[in-house]
């Protein structure tokens, strides 16, 4: 059984791994993102094949829900602070709206993690969120690692 997981663990691996690998100069597109953090989750917090497949549904629910509502947002404030006609936006209610998001993007995280312990121990969900940090954070130095290249080019 041992052998079985660990040769699971490293066909995810491998897949993660050749998702990273792309040679093209195109950012990746959010799904790319998505399954490459999916992946790591799964190697890292070393999910079982049945936390797995209870887990994805609401894994991918939850990504799909914050990127759209990061979606929506980014273009509302873009557009009011492009504003053509150069009228100064009303920054109070870009405040309100601002911190609305972040409230129900906290609401979502909350429900997120309610689904999530009902699937996983404890120590796993720990180590699933450990790795979900920890893919943010590699992902943040890749983008800005990507960025000091594309200037110093």
């Amino acid at each position: 059984m041992k052998l079985l997981k660990c040769a699971f663990v490293g066909l995810m691996l491998f897949m993660s791994y050749s998702l990273f690998a792309q040679e093209n100069d195109k950012p990746p597109r959010i799904e790319e993102i998505h399954a490459r953090k999916w992946q790591s989750l799964i190697a890292q917090a070393q999910l079982t094949p049945k936390e797995i497949e209870a887990v994805k549904p609401v894994f991918t629910e939850y990504e799909q829900s914050v990127w759209k509502m990061h979606q929506e947002n980014r273009e509302f404030f873009r557009s009011v602070l492009k504003n053509e006609k150069k009228i100064k936006p009303n920054y109070a209610d870009l405040n309100e709206r601002y911190v609305e998001l972040q409230f129900k993007e906290a609401q979502m995280f909350k429900n997120y993690h309610l689904q999530l312990r009902k699937l996983l121990q404890p120590e796993t969900l720990f180590k699933y969120y450990k790795a979900e940090r920890e893919f943010k954070r590699k992902l943040l130095k890749d983008i800005q690692e990507h960025k000091l290249q594309d200037r110093q080019q």
